[in-house]
């Protein structure tokens, strides 16, 4: 077994907690259970302090402030939030709208997916409702770092890139405290550094759309990130149809056609903000793009089972 420096043998600790309404666990690998221990206090902390600045369940987040001033007047953020709103719209303008923080402005009433939805909302309501989405009406003022929606009645929201952000983030702490090795897993979304405690790679399985429990393939990974979009988690079937959780921010509708994407990168953030792009992208369009970017690979599976890869993508 390998040792730490100290030649004490290695072990991996972990943590579980749900936050950012996600499931999150931490695992590190340390020598010491108390040392671990504050490692991973700190890390959980971190999470709930982005968890407060990104939030729009809380009626005073920075999120909602801008959020309630839309078409109103510019609010002032930390520069954190308005440097991870500038990103955002950097990936709206690669992926040409189809990553876009003012999804938000879709009601919740119009797609819940519960039970009570048995029937498409009509058109005439969607259409009303994708015209306030629109990444280009967001004014940033980099001198001030404050954000104005154009429109009333826009809004934006994290949930396309905030666990990505939360897991890179608690990860450069847990680097800068010391920690050698470890994984920071936002429900599928994860990072990784170093290598587990037998000092062997970190081995990922990749959800099968069809059985979340059972991966359908695994990759051997360090100081990489992975992070998954698919169908099965969230859906509706109407009239037999099934209608996922991710909706085409230029149309208001689902996206069809493809059960999951998985995309492999570096950071965290990245790999969380290019997979429901990618969805909404479809096959060729989506493979392409990702193609074109540097440390960037992507795995997507389509209704009928087949995959396809990105060129530097090789499945065992």
């Amino acid at each position: 077994m390998p040792t730490s420096d100290t030649g004490i043998l290695l072990n991996e600790f972990k943590r579980a907690e749900r936050l950012m309404g996600n499931s999150f666990e931490i695992t590190i690998v340390a020598d010491d259970e108390t040392w671990a221990s504050k490692k991973l206090d700190m890390a959980v902390t971190e999470i709930k302090r982005i968890e407060r600045l990104l939030t729009t369940f809380d009626e005073n987040s920075q999120t909602n402030q801008v959020n309630k001033q839309a078409g109103v007047s510019a609010v002032k953020v930390d520069k954190e939030v308005f440097e991870l709103i500038l990103r955002s719209l950097k990936i709206s303008t690669l992926t040409d709208g189809a990553f876009d923080i003012t999804y938000g402005s879709i009601d919740k009433r119009l797609w819940n997916f519960d039970k009570s939805l048995t029937a498409l909302p009509d058109e005439v309501t969607v259409r009303s409702m994708v015209k306030l989405i629109n990444y280009r009406n967001v004014i940033l003022n980099a001198h001030d770092h404050t954000v104005l929606l154009k429109e009333k009645g826009m809004r934006i929201g994290f949930g396309g890139i905030g666990k990505g952000y939360a897991a890179e983030m608690t990860k450069s702490l847990l680097k800068k405290e010391g920690v050698k090795s470890g994984i920071v897993n936002a429900s599928g979304d994860l990072t990784t550094w170093g290598s587990q405690a037998n000092g062997k790679p970190w081995t990922i399985g990749i959800a099968n759309p069809n059985n979340a429990h059972l991966p359908f393939s695994y990759i051997n990974i360090t100081d990489m990130a992975v992070a998954t979009s698919g169908n099965y988690e969230k859906y509706v079937t109407i009239n037999g149809n099934k209608y996922s959780h991710t909706i085409n921010p230029k149309t208001g509708l689902p996206v069809t056609g493809i059960k999951s994407v998985t995309i492999i990168t570096p950071n965290a953030e990245i790999a969380d903000a290019m997979a429901t792009p990618v969805m909404i992208m479809g096959i060729k369009a989506g493979i392409n793009l990702i193609n074109q970017v540097q440390h960037l690979g992507c795995i997507i599976i389509d209704d009928h089972n087949n995959i396809y890869t990105s060129k530097n993508i090789h499945l065992q």
